[in-house]
């Protein structure tokens, strides 16, 4: 069976955070009907850690989608109810095919195999490298050249799904977490809606899908807080990567004075010393010996303040050379 418009191509949708929602407008802006959006509960956020609706509700309901928030799809698992209700909506809203983009709940079996045309993901890496839930963090944490985005037939191995549609983007020397993330938001969108025409005008037929290589597959594991402190016997070039990597969360650090100081900018410099030793404090930068070279850091935070510039946080919180960091 085949479809010729967007319309008559019925697309579940899964997904929670702001990359998850760009995909949901490309998908709703191409004409793509969507009965059902499943999303995470709401959670507690901000100061007065009210309930927050996640970035993908809050779209959701703009548009009128009716909108699923179960804890769990495991029907034998902690929330066999949660599971029953989002099992008979998903059976009401007949999907032709379920898009599901960090998502952050697993799929069982029968949701897998619910939709006609199966289940689709979008995964922010080039497939096999950084399977996982952290694949932009370690992209740019491991220094790699380029990321980009995978169309993937999901199965139930984690990220093991075969794939339709690639698309490479390199990694910009100073590229953050938080840059990447949206250069790579906006190119699983417009990959996304790719697919679902091709589904619509000739169904997955049109839509070919390649097994992953065997070689090259490497986990992306969740960031945790406790990464985020420096280790000043780290090599430098290192502790610059992870600086971008961690930003915005949870933000790079290192203790002065008692207070975890987050890092926000930072560069690789020349400089020999004791690893944790403040070779120079000034309005370009403090720099810190590392156990190779040197790192120059541009941009700290205090705890309850702000980003600074180096030397609007010096002239609040000096740090003088010579002074010793702890190792981590």
């Amino acid at each position: 069976m085949t479809t010729s418009s967007p319309a008559a191509l019925r697309v579940a949708y899964a997904g929670t955070p702001e990359f998850a929602a760009a995909a949901l407008q490309a998908i709703l802006a191409a004409g793509f009907s969507v009965p059902l959006v499943l999303t995470q509960p709401d959670r507690p956020a901000g100061r007065g850690m009210k309930l927050q609706a996640s970035p993908v509700k809050q779209l959701a309901q703009v548009h009128a989608v009716p909108v699923a928030q179960p804890m769990s799809l495991r029907l034998d698992g902690k929330f066999p109810d949660d599971a029953r209700v989002a099992r008979e909506a998903l059976e009401a809203a007949r999907p032709d095919v379920l898009v599901v983009a960090a998502y952050g709940l697993i799929l069982p079996r029968w949701v897998l195999d619910l939709p006609r045309l199966g289940c689709l993901n979008i995964h922010a890496s080039l497939l096999p490298r950084w399977r996982g839930a952290a694949p932009i963090h370690r992209a740019i944490e491991a220094g790699d050249a380029q990321t980009g985005v995978t169309i993937m037939q999901m199965e139930e191995g984690l990220d093991t799904g075969p794939m339709g549609l690639v698309e490479a983007l390199p990694i910009g020397a100073d590229d953050t977490t938080a840059v990447l993330h949206d250069h790579l938001a906006d190119l699983g969108a417009r990959l996304i809606v790719q697919a679902l025409q091709r589904l619509a005008e000739g169904g997955l037929a049109a839509l070919p899908f390649t097994p992953q290589p065997a070689d090259g597959v490497c986990y992306a594991h969740k960031i945790e807080k406790a990464e985020a402190a420096l280790d000043w016997r780290e090599d430098a070039a290192v502790l610059a990567r992870r600086v971008r990597a961690f930003d915005p969360f949870p933000g790079a650090n290192f203790v002065w004075q008692g207070e975890a100081v987050k890092v926000w900018s930072a560069q690789p410099v020349a400089g020999t010393g004791e690893p944790g030793t403040v070779l120079a404090a000034d309005d370009t930068g403090v720099t810190v010996a590392c156990g190779r070279g040197a790192l120059l850091l541009q941009r700290l935070q205090r705890p309850g303040g702000k980003r600074l510039t180096v030397r609007d946080f010096l002239t609040a919180c000096p740090i003088p050379v010579g002074s010793h960091l702890p190792l981590r």
